[in-house]
């Protein structure tokens, strides 16, 4: 099916384009395109003099934004296909060494997840790839193949926080050393559903093993703590930072940065010198409407986190 076949609502939109934008002529990076909808919003808003930078591991997405309906033709608008923890290398290719907003939406969008070919959800009965760039690296049904049981145990409890790691990975070597390795999205989930004892009311046996091996194989939370500090490097004086988070690992993360660049500390190699300035300034959490989450499940996980760059860099 074509990438744009399947909608994609994005969460806390208006929300996020108004925490972001302060200078309407500024530059400013989308860091997950997506199919498009913060990146709209945004060149809706802003002058004819301003840039947006858009970035997306996701083929299809940059796909979406070049080519077809979805097509952005804007002279402000330029997408590289990259993680945004690559956004300071990126930009300085294009002779930008700051901005004035960056704005991640994390997680996996809902075409990822709808469409079965991408190996996303148990919903569907598909190949277990995982991957939002298809063009390179690991899948999840590889990784499986190759690991260890530790191996799968640590990434299930660290990446799914799920404390029943160690007999899904148990069982996932099992079925391996009998000759049939997990390859599909519904295997791995049977697997998971009978590994797994108990669980929260509504919520899938499966839920927290495929998060994991998702973040896992995309290394979002790495990518995360690259493009926060790359962020950081970038944003000038008044600058915005937003980022909306999905769950717990990717919020604490965010949360941490916000609060460790937000302190001033002293130097203890120089008691006697004047403590070390802040660089940004937390200016808001804010969660989803109960009427967003009603119009979209999706949003009732969602965290926003808006920091500001402080004038002293």
């Amino acid at each position: 099916m074509h990438a744009d076949a399947w909608p994609h609502t994005p969460v806390l939109l208006h929300e996020a384009v108004e925490a972001v934008i302060g200078n309407l002529d500024g530059r400013y990076v989308d860091g997950t395109f997506g199919r498009g909808g913060h990146a709209r919003a945004l060149l809706a808003r802003l002058s004819p003099q301003a840039l947006l930078v858009a970035f997306d591991k996701d083929p299809q997405a940059v796909q979406a934004a070049t080519s077809g309906g979805g097509q952005i033709q804007d002279p402000r608008f330029a997408i590289e296909h990259a993680s945004f923890a690559s956004m300071r290398e990126r930009l300085a290719a294009r002779g930008i060494t700051g901005v004035h907003g960056v704005l991640l939406d994390l997680g996996v969008s809902s075409p990822q997840i709808d469409e079965p070919s991408r190996g996303f959800s148990f919903r569907f009965d598909a190949p277990l790839d995982m991957r939002m760039d298809t063009s390179r690296g690991e899948t999840a049904a590889a990784f499986l193949a190759r690991a260890d049981e530790r191996q799968i145990a640590e990434v299930i409890r660290e990446y799914g926080e799920e404390r029943f790691a160690v007999p899904i990975a148990k069982a996932l070597v099992a079925r391996r050393e009998s000759g049939r390795p997990v390859g599909r999205t519904l295997e791995l989930a049977q697997v998971v559903a009978r590994a797994v004892k108990t669980r929260e009311p509504g919520q899938d046996p499966a839920t927290r093993t495929f998060q994991a091996l998702r973040i896992f194989i995309n290394a979002e939370l790495e990518d995360l703590e690259q493009g926060l500090s790359a962020a950081m490097d970038l944003l000038s004086p008044t600058g915005r930072l937003v980022v909306i988070s999905f769950h717990s690992l990717e919020d604490r993360i965010v949360k941490r940065f916000i609060a460790r660049e937000s302190k001033s500390e002293p130097d203890r190699r120089a008691p006697f010198a004047p403590p070390k300035p802040t660089r940004l300034r937390a200016v808001a959490r804010v969660r989803a409407s109960a009427t967003e989450v009603a119009a979209n499940p999706r949003a009732r996980s969602a965290v926003m986190r808006v920091a500001e760059r402080t004038e002293v860099q």
